[in-house]
């Protein structure tokens, strides 16, 4: 069955992903009113109307064109967590962001997008990032490469002895060990920041636009689109113990993806010395 769509007219997917920016996210960018803008878990975790109704939307949608398939969408888990198990299950499963970056959503920054992956076993087959806001869309497919817009898109590798552009993760909102792990990149040779949008960061690495991440969180809804995208563009990503990064959990953090296998080994190289 997975094999089968996955040989199909893919664009059904992306079509979806647009449908429902184009339904419930865009009309409320820079319109939002203030009941529809509620705090999850603080004043830096924040969901409105738009991720909740996009992530409806793409339910729907998503399940329509995979029958048999569930989706792990980052607001259903937070009204039951044990949603996430279907990471785990014999199911495909879609994993969703439907606003990834909303405080920069809140804002009315243009920096947010929409992120699904396909993943089956564990294993993210496929994905699309979709910056509304920007009219720019990000396809990663397993073995077959990424694309921007259409386009083949390739992160390359640095130049030689060129500073290394790094976001990370905040420290503020990392544990103790976390934090001693990204101070390493405090450190000669590294331009670190924290990051925005994750899905952002992800598609600045598959395009060359920036050379590594290093995140200290592991929900698949923020990572599995990204790191397809960055492997099929020829990156590169694993975690401080040096295994890949598993969607389902349990990963040695903090983890990095990068433009090369080089890069990875560098930032890895920060984060133990700073660990």
């Amino acid at each position: 069955m997975i094999d089968d769509f996955l040989a199909g007219d893919l664009t059904e997917v992306e079509a979806a992903v647009r449908a429902a920016a184009a339904a419930e996210i865009m009309p409320r960018y820079r319109q939002l009113a203030a009941h529809e803008i509620v705090e999850k878990n603080g004043p830096h975790d924040l969901v409105t109307t738009a991720d909740r109704l996009a992530e409806q939307h793409l339910t729907a949608a998503l399940s329509r064109l995979l029958p048999g398939s569930v989706v792990v969408g980052e607001e259903a888990v937070h009204a039951d967590p044990k949603v996430y198990e279907a990471l785990g299950g014999q199911e495909p499963v879609w994993i969703v962001d439907p606003v990834d970056g909303t405080r920069q959503f809140v804002r009315g920054e243009p920096g947010f997008c929409t992120l699904v992956a396909l993943a089956h076993h564990g294993e993210v087959l496929a994905s699309w990032t979709y910056a509304a806001a920007l009219d720019e869309m990000a396809v990663a497919v397993r073995g077959r490469g990424a694309t921007l817009n259409g386009a083949p898109l390739r992160s390359g590798s640095p130049a030689p002895g060129a500073v290394l552009r790094v976001a990370m993760s905040h420290p503020d909102y990392t544990t103790d060990d976390q934090k001693r792990a990204l101070l390493g990149l405090r450190t000669e040779g590294i331009d670190a920041r924290p990051c925005g949008s994750a899905g952002l960061e992800y598609l600045g690495v598959a395009r060359g636009d920036l050379d590594a991440l290093a995140f200290n969180w592991e929900f698949a809804w923020d990572h599995a689109a990204g790191l397809l995208l960055v492997t099929e563009a020829g990156g590169a990503q694993a975690t401080l113990s040096g295994a890949p990064f598993r969607i389902t959990g349990g990963n040695d953090l903090p983890f990095t993806a990068a433009r090369d296998h080089a890069t990875v080994e560098r930032i890895l190289a920060a984060l133990r010395a700073g660990g």
